[in-house]
């Protein structure tokens, strides 16, 4: 007789399990929970945002732009060392995973590759 590969169940503990889709089901007790586990869906949540010099940024931080950005719809661009603060990291689109207000400019997305902490 081989071994079940299935984990016993958590209602229970039998140890009948078996799958049924993308869930596991004690026939012993009824109780149905997914197959996959929960720390592989809470590792891929947790997104890492590095600056330009390898620093971890999070929501709230302040940053510096490291270098001259044009800006579409301006004749002046926003020049480097000019300071951004609160930022809130978002999963913007082509790579713009800042959201922030940028003094004399409004609101917009910069890429983290442009700025460093402060």
């Amino acid at each position: 007789m081989t071994d079940n590969p299935m984990p016993p169940c958590p209602e229970c503990s039998g140890t009948f399990a078996y799958e049924m889709g993308a869930l596991l089901v004690c026939p012993e007790c009824g109780h149905e929970w997914p197959a996959a586990s929960d720390e592989s869906g809470e590792a891929a949540e947790q997104r890492v945002v590095k600056d330009a010099v390898g620093n971890v940024l999070a929501d709230g931080d302040t940053v510096t732009v490291v270098k001259g950005l044009k800006v579409k719809g301006s004749p002046s661009g926003i020049k480097a060392g000019t300071k951004v603060r609160n930022i809130r990291l978002v999963d913007g689109v082509d790579g713009h995973d800042i959201a922030c207000k940028v003094e004399g400019f409004g609101p917009m997305q910069l890429k983290s590759s442009v700025v460093r902490k402060v």
